[in-house]
């Protein structure tokens, strides 16, 4: 058997996104692998990226159920609440 996931990766260039198809047992590393062969090896951090379901976070191990959106979480270079404080106290709402 099989199932289909997505995997979804925040880039400095973008969105990145595939559908795969993987085995039932696969986890959310052997996905990465599957999605790096398909996406390039520049286009998302691979070995470094934080990793999650459907916004939750876990970890490379996880096995993903059928229809799951794997997702490749880039670090913040600012923090938002930091920037929401700065906004403020400079007056500007955006």
């Amino acid at each position: 058997m099989s199932k289909r996931c997505r995997l979804v990766c925040d880039t400095p260039a973008g969105i990145r996104e595939c559908e795969l198809t993987l085995p039932d047992q696969a986890d959310i590393a052997a996905a990465i692998e599957v999605a790096r062969q398909e996406l390039g090896p520049d286009a998302a951090p691979w070995q470094t990226a934080v990793t999650g379901i459907f916004g939750s976070v876990r970890e490379r191990s996880h096995v993903p159920a059928d229809g799951d959106r794997i997702e490749l979480y880039r670090q913040l270079l600012i923090d938002p609440r930091s920037a929401r404080r700065d906004r403020a106290a400079r007056g500007t709402g955006r």
